[in-house]
């Protein structure tokens, strides 16, 4: 056991975050916390790391277990570099040893000037920095906020792969669902104040959880098909004094006093649009530099009514700029951006506008409109706020004491206030549970103008895009078909489909070499799918054991011990399935 939670209970003003709640995290546990905003998952972090206190009960940890913890908004020291401050409140000889794994994992993270002043970073950059110093510290246990929020693809991919690896335990909020299913394997739902417990990583939660509500469901329906017969039997006059009689009414009353299943409420979006004409936006050899370096070079394009764009690249590479151009926001240095007379622009940037915190909910929204016509009729500024889950009680409190996922939700609900009819979202899934973005998906599918998302989020690309936009950093705009997996999967095998900024030289062909498997690749292939079913059968039959143990720990540890290496065994395997299997495919293909 690592670290253990009994009977917590966390007030937030009027709020019951937490009631009477219990958590464990054992050795090679990995865990997710999810749950919509504003629930109290940054609080649980907060009170589990030990940066603040519970209202009632207790968390233990094992002494000899060193914690690493991520807040959501760490605290930084602006006159400090990025090195001292990775290294801050860590011995002088510690960082001695592990400065050059300390600037190696900053690279990773996109910071290669380590002697930049914190106070000079943006917000995702101090992000970033907080998370090299939680991952550079010795820990048995990691405790991370939000730790994908500012990271680009090839960033998330490098932070997967080293939680991976990972061998201590770990506390996790993420709305990164790719994360969840490939890095956890336990889910904690934070719901009304009570925690659900799944042993199990993203998809296989969804599946317990369905189950989990049928169940309840099911058991509902019982309870007032009960509840209905016994009613009619008192009503139709009991028999009297007899012990019977006292034990069925007994009955009735108890099932009476039993709650009905209590589900959390939902974001209800419904498309607000005002006309679109012919012309959307027409961009024409656009180009911007910063400081004599290209940004976006001769870009072209004209948006259509049903586009969906996901745009993506390293941070830096020109994204929001991308945007800021087609939004009119940033004037080209050359070339034109032409803009139909109907075109009405809902902008979500990045840093979110600057919002009053001492102004209440209810008047931001209201100063931006009274009221909204949508597809399923006209709502008040009230309505609008108790679809997107802002209750009458929360409306009347001012911004400021919302959550960093509420404000989002707020920013996010006054975007679409204004009913816009072409869309550009500036990382919209950071800070959104996983409920609202899996229903603004939904939305954004069928809303009728066009949309373009710069966004790291791979899920959230994979459901939205059916074109890709990579901007690389030189002033260039790839342009693919498909959707972020299609274009993981072309963008280190075939040039992109379309790209009016780079025309490919002639002179230049790549000379054709005739791909095959060598003989070893040949002979796993030959075996492989049979060595993965051997191995999954090994898994299974391991933990039947472990269940089968009792009281017997030690036989317990060798049990946990030997699926931890079938699982690596496994893992190894499957990578090199993909490998070949990706091969094959491409060898079939010449």
């Amino acid at each position: 056991m690592l670290l253990s939670a009994e009977h917590l209970s966390i007030n937030f003003g009027m709020r019951q975050l937490l009631s009477d709640v219990n958590f464990y995290l054992t050795e090679g546990d990995k865990t997710g916390i999810i749950g919509i905003n504003g629930t109290g998952k940054s609080t649980f972090l907060k009170v589990l790391a030990g940066a603040a206190e519970p209202d009632e009960g207790t968390v233990t940890r094992n002494p000899n277990v060193r914690i690493s913890y991520l807040p959501q908004n760490p605290k930084m020291e602006d006159n400090a570099t990025i090195l001292e401050q990775v290294f801050a409140h860590l011995p002088e000889d510690f960082r001695m040893i592990n400065e050059y794994e300390a600037k190696a994992m900053l690279n990773k993270l996109g910071l290669c000037d380590c002697e930049r002043r914190i106070g000079t970073l943006s917000g995702g950059q101090r992000k970033r920095v907080a998370l090299a110093a939680a991952l550079i510290q010795p820990a048995d246990v990691l405790i991370l906020d939000e730790p994908t929020n500012h990271l680009d693809a090839a960033m998330t991919a490098w932070l997967e792969q080293w939680l991976a690896r990972f061998k201590g335990g770990l506390i996790m909020v993420t709305h990164d669902r790719y994360f969840l299913e490939r890095v956890v394997n336990h889910i904690t739902e934070l719901s009304r104040g009570k925690l659900y417990h799944y042993e199990a990583n993203y998809s296989k939660y969804l599946e317990l959880k369905q189950q989990r509500q049928e169940m309840a469901e099911a058991s509902e329906r019982k309870r007032q098909s009960i509840l209905r017969v016994e009613r009619e039997w008192i009503l139709r006059g009991c028999p009297a004094r007899t012990t019977k009689s006292k034990e069925r009414i007994q009955r009735y009353e108890n099932l009476l006093d039993q709650d009905a299943p209590e589900y959390d409420d939902t974001l209800q979006l419904s498309a607000a649009f005002s006309r679109l004409g012919k012309k959307t936006v027409d961009l024409q050899n656009v180009s911007v530099s910063f400081d004599g370096r290209p940004i976006i070079q001769d870009f072209s394009n004209v948006l259509l009514r049903r586009d969906r764009i996901g745009i993506v690249g390293r941070n830096g590479a020109g994204k929001s700029t991308l945007l800021n151009l087609i939004a009119g926001v940033l004037p080209p240095d050359s070339g034109t951006v032409d803009m139909g007379s109907t075109v009405k622009i809902g902008y979500f940037t990045q840093e979110g506008r600057e919002l009053d915190l001492s102004q209440r909910v209810y008047d931001f929204i209201h100063d931006i409109a009274s009221e909204l016509r949508t597809s399923e009729g006209t709502f008040t500024a009230t309505q609008m706020m108790e679809r997107f889950m802002f209750p009458k009680d929360l409306q009347s409190v001012p911004i400021g004491k919302l959550s960093g996922g509420e404000r989002r939700r707020l920013y996010l609900l006054s975007v679409l206030m204004a009913s816009p009819n072409l869309l550009l979202l500036d990382e919209p899934t950071n800070d959104l549970d996983i409920m609202t973005l899996s229903i603004l998906e939904d939305y954004l599918q069928e809303f009728p103008g066009p949309v373009l998302a710069v966004s790291h989020d791979r899920f959230f690309l994979d459901k939205l895009a059916q074109s890709i936009w990579e901007v690389d950093g030189n002033g260039h705009v790839l342009r693919y078909t498909g959707n972020w997996s299609d274009w993981e999967k072309k963008q280190k095998s075939a040039p992109p489909e379309e790209s009016r900024d780079e025309k490919p030289k002639p002179s230049q062909r790549p000379k054709s070499r005739k791909l095959k498997f060598s003989y070893k690749e040949q002979r796993d292939w030959e075996t492989i799918e049979t060595d993965i079913a051997e191995l999954e059968e090994k898994i299974s039959r391991c933990e039947s054991q472990q269940s089968a143990c009792g009281s017997d720990y030690v036989k317990l540890q060798e049990l946990q011990q030997e699926q931890a290496d079938l699982q690596r065994q496994l893992d190894e395997k499957t990578e090199r399935w993909l490998y070949l299997t990706d091969l094959k495919e491409k060898i079939d293909a010449q």
